[in-house]
């Protein structure tokens, strides 16, 4: 049944409430059965790898050829890493040919009366045909005025179409993401955080990289509106910058490229056909990724135009943000490690998810027990060799990524001092993901984790 044709206002908030999730599928197609994932066991999995990441560590400072090992561990991700650098990122479609496909723009909501009002009517007001594409808002048990706020939109703006949470509905974002799946009706399913700041052009730069029909999920630059607030927003701009380069180089050589959540555009084929969204996560975008690939699609990343949010402003909010995102990001190597060891991917895919694993969150588990040991004996830390090139590596890109960002304009010497700047404090605050990574794995080992939406506070600054 078409969603126009359902209810209006509160009869329909009414009667969607009192449906359940598998009352609601009926009304749309449904998702096939997921991959075949092992949820449980994330605690035994997380020690298991803890113990061999300490002990492999502990026994290469004992060992006579431990330096050796390292030195050539070094050189097989130098190779991979040479193999970033000289890659040319990949030229896209600029506009659609034929008919344009249809599109719904997903927005789950708690709390959010300081930017929902602005969000809707950027997404109510793309550039885009209107009949091809609606806007769903998902208010999943807003206690401020939010509710409020909607109803006066949906007054205002034909496209805007509002599903109301019922109290204690499960499954957070992915649920209420899942709630309205059945009911959007687009081809291209686009989901925004409630504090997104969305350009006008954003559809009709973003739809032509679906024409290519491996393409299952299409990832936009993340940028922080609020980046010139304090150290601490300056330096995740400089972070989304570096994400970025990375993940188009990832692209070029057949790698892998992630969701970010914020801006994430998902073909309705490709996302049906690996389950929908996982409720069994805390971080549904980073699972989909593994998801999407496992089952064969491509995912490809747009550096222009870029999605504008909030970044946190304080050291507290930082940790607790990253916290969620390293053990959401550490959940899916637990749970497909199965099918990611049996190559599913392809070897391109596979190899560089297996690099990316070894710098992201192996390297700085081993960092404890190995600054430890060598504080104890008086030498150097045996993964200093891999250690220094990562970190070489990441200041590079990270100056990259903000050239590639002001879109090719010329260097003046001006412009470079403070790229160079910009680079600089940038990877002064990326240090904050090594104990990050590192404390994540030592508690996932010990401490089982509640799934729930923990929601970033938005306030609505930098607009």
């Amino acid at each position: 049944m078409p969603a126009n044709s359902w209810p209006e206002n509160d009869s329909y908030n009414s009667l969607l409430s009192d449906l359940s999730l598998e009352d609601q599928t009926v009304v749309g197609e449904e998702p096939d059965s997921p991959l075949p994932a092992s949820y449980g066991g994330r605690r035994r999995k997380a020690a298991v790898v803890l113990i061999v990441v300490w002990s492999g560590t502990i026994a290469l400072h004992l060992v006579s050829w431990g330096s050796l090992f390292v030195l050539a561990l070094t050189t097989i991700f130098g190779i991979h890493a040479l193999r970033l650098v000289l890659a040319r990122p990949r030229c896209y479609r600029a506009t659609v040919q034929g008919d344009f496909p249809s599109v719904s723009l997903l927005v789950a909501a708690k709390n959010e009366e300081a930017v929902i009002g602005k969000l809707v009517k950027e997404l109510c007001n793309l550039e885009y045909p209107e009949a091809k594409y609606e806007v769903w808002v998902i208010d999943d048990d807003s206690t401020d005025k939010t509710p409020q706020l909607l109803a006066e939109l949906q007054e205002k703006y034909d496209n805007l179409k509002v599903l109301r949470r019922p109290p204690g509905a499960s499954g957070g974002k992915s649920g209420a993401l899942n709630q309205v799946l059945p009911l959007a009706e687009g081809e291209i399913l686009a989901v925004f955080d409630a504090d997104a700041q969305v350009p006008q052009d954003l559809l009709l730069r973003t739809i032509p990289l679906f024409q290519e029909q491996k393409v299952g999920a299409v990832q936009v630059r993340k940028a922080i509106a609020n980046a010139s607030e304090n150290f601490w927003t300056k330096g995740q701009a400089a972070e989304m910058a570096l994400d970025i380069y990375y993940q188009q180089q990832r692209i070029a050589i057949g790698g892998i490229a992630e969701l970010r959540g914020n801006g994430q555009f998902v073909r309705r084929k490709a996302l049906l056909s690996c389950g929908g969204w996982n409720e069994e996560t805390i971080t549904d975008d980073l699972d989909l990724t593994i998801r999407l690939h496992l089952d064969d699609w491509d995912i490809e990343c747009l550096c222009h135009p870029a999605v504008k949010e909030e970044g946190v402003t304080t050291a507290l909010a930082l940790w607790h943000q990253r916290n969620r995102w390293a053990e959401g990001g550490y959940q899916r190597y637990l749970d497909y490690w199965q099918l990611i060891i049996r190559n599913r991917m392809g070897t391109k895919k596979t190899w560089d998810l297996l690099q990316f694993m070894f710098v992201q969150y192996l390297l700085p588990t081993a960092s404890v027990p190995d600054l430890l040991l060598a504080a104890v004996r008086h030498r150097p830390p045996v993964f200093a060799p891999v250690t220094g090139l990562t970190l070489s590596l990441s200041i590079m890109w990270m100056f990259m990524g903000l050239q590639r960002v002001r879109q090719g304009k010329p260097l003046t010497w001006g412009t470079l001092l403070m790229l160079l700047l910009q680079t600089l404090r940038g990877t002064l605050y990326t240090f904050h993901w090594i104990p990050v990574m590192s404390s994540t794995t030592a508690r996932m080992s010990v401490l089982p984790k509640r799934l729930k939406w923990v929601k970033t506070v938005h306030t609505g600054t930098g607009e």
